[in-house]
């Protein structure tokens, strides 16, 4: 995610992060293609204008012209701003009320269906409530379908009536069935609108107006960059809702909304889709996207999202393993699938400060370890226990069963020995060290 902002970005401050001299005319020269950059990612240009002025008061104020480091206490003065702007503190979710009703609104084809599942499985899984879906799209029968299949997919129940043709009605029942079911939180899919059309607009607001939820959220695509702050605009005029879900994070977005959204409509981001996995749901974190912005990563969400995946039982049984040399393919596989439960691969590799510049141009996907998986599947039991009996022979059949080539075999078995080599450093004293590289790295 904002791959472009950030090489434009880095390519801006480059001048200033040396330990040469600053003047006050580089200083200018550089916000000058700040404000380029931001504007080529559809930022709007009075945010972008007032942006890189506060930038220069602040830099001026702060004497960064005469600082033994002046390049990075610069850097550190765009990614506060950058902070301030896309909303400063995370905001959480209101969940008070028995049950906490949340409205979706948003545009058709926003992916506002599909959030509300992801949200339904967040707060399943990561705040122990037991939600209800309800559908309240009454004029596209398939967005009922997805909300059925979705609920499926997540383990949540859904509530629908093909027959009623009002969503208020449907609403104010799927909140009484809530209570009947002991659901303690009602998410309320509502219809796509096409357009700001009035009678839609007037529908939302009559479903807000009734219900009275405790949380409305406008969702919105990354991806329309600038429209979709216009369209926040016109929904929050309406609606006067609490908060922004951005979608779609995880395409070649110019990341736009994002930094705009705040400072037009007052009203926090409080989660961003990063792909289409029902799991690719992460609270917005304003510090964490501006260092990622400015290409530091987002060490702390890679170690929460590491930690949310890590078993216990399997660590402790691939620890003894690895203290007895017995470190083996099947256990090397089932960490690739704790790394893939993780998300997306392209976004976690920019969660590591430096790899996203260092990995330009390359095509990293979530088929990265197709290749590897299927070379290890090709194995027998006996070779997956005891890499060491990989001969020649051997490998050409394994080659040829994954239908890779004997180099990528070789080159798997490389990766293996210093995978193993690296967890039993990890297991002496080598742990912290590699955490205080990582935090240098910063």
């Amino acid at each position: 995610m904002f791959d472009n902002l950030s090489e434009k970005l880095d390519k801006a401050l480059h001048v200033l992060k040396g330990h040469g001299q600053i003047t006050e005319i580089n200083v200018a020269e550089t916000l000058k293609e700040v404000r380029r950059a931001l504007l080529d990612a559809d930022v709007n240009f009075k945010i972008a204008k007032s942006f890189t002025n506060t930038v220069k008061e602040k830099a001026l104020g702060q004497n960064v012209l005469t600082n033994l480091q002046p390049g990075q206490l610069m850097v550190k003065i765009v990614k506060d701003e950058l902070t301030q702007l896309m909303g400063g503190d995370a905001e959480e979710i209101n969940l008070t009320g028995s049950p906490s009703v949340i409205l979706m609104s948003g545009l058709q084809g926003s992916g506002k269906t599909t959030f509300s599942g992801k949200l339904a499985n967040y707060l399943k899984n990561k705040k122990s409530k037991k939600p209800l879906l309800v559908a309240c799209d009454v004029y596209r029968p398939a967005a009922i379908d997805q909300l059925h299949v979705v609920g499926e997919q997540i383990g949540v129940e859904v509530y629908s009536d093909r027959e009623n043709k009002n969503p208020v009605s449907i609403a104010e029942a799927g909140i009484k069935h809530a209570k009947a079911v002991g659901a303690n939180v009602v998410i309320i899919d509502t219809a796509g609108r096409l357009a700001v059309d009035e009678v839609m607009m007037d529908e939302i607001a009559n479903i807000h107006k009734v219900i009275k939820p405790q949380e409305t959220l406008f969702v919105v695509d990354s991806m329309t960059g600038q429209d979709a702050v216009n369209t926040a605009k016109a929904f929050n005029d309406i609606l006067n809702f609490d908060g922004v879900i951005l979608t779609k994070l995880d395409g070649d977005t110019r990341g736009g909304a994002a930094i705009s959204i705040k400072s037009v409509v007052d009203k926090p981001i409080k989660f961003i889709g990063t792909g289409e996995k029902m799991e690719a749901i992460d609270v917005f974190y304003p510090s964490r996207m501006a260092d990622r912005i400015l290409g530091m990563g987002d060490v702390v969400s890679l170690v929460e999202r590491a930690q949310e995946q890590f078993d216990e039982e399997q660590a402790r049984k691939i620890q003894k393993k690895i203290a007895k040399n017995r470190f083996g393919f099947d256990d090397f596989l089932s960490q690739i699938q704790q790394i893939k439960k993780m998300g997306n691969m392209k976004d976690l590799m920019g969660m590591i400060p430096g790899a996203g510049k260092a990995l330009k141009g390359l095509d990293i996907d979530d088929d990265a370890f197709k290749h590897i998986e299927a070379i290890i599947h090709s194995m027998t039991p006996d070779e997956r226990s005891n890499p060491a009996k990989l001969n020649t022979s051997r490998k050409k059949r394994i080659a040829k069963g994954s239908g890779r080539t004997i180099q990528d075999v070789n080159q798997l078995l490389k990766q293996f020995e210093q995978m193993s080599k690296m967890m039993k450093m990890m297991q002496g004293g080598g742990g912290k060290k590699m955490m205080q590289m990582m935090q240098n790295m910063r």
